[in-house]
């Protein structure tokens, strides 16, 4: 199961926000990818997450798979559509 989605937040995928999908993205069991034109890693690793370097307006892939990968591509997309607010 495949989401692609945009970067909205201004700061981007970066070190004061990752933490919060990484955090999301355990909560989970199935397996979790984000991937940019260039890069993928895996959305349970805060170096991994970090790496991707996602910009502000950047599209990024969500990819899940597993007994729970809907649900868990469904709250990464709200996280990240919402822009990392609580």
């Amino acid at each position: 199961m495949t989401r692609e989605l945009t970067i909205t937040n201004a700061l981007g995928l970066n070190a004061s926000n990752a933490p919060r999908l990484v955090q999301v993205a355990n909560s989970f069991k199935c397996s979790i990818w984000l991937e940019t034109e260039d890069r993928k890693a895996n959305a349970k690793s805060l170096l991994g997450v970090i790496s991707l370097g996602a910009k502000k307006d950047m599209t990024i892939s969500i990819i899940a798979e597993g007994s729970d990968a809907e649900e868990a591509i469904a709250k990464l997309s709200e996280l990240i559509d919402k822009g990392f607010d609580k």
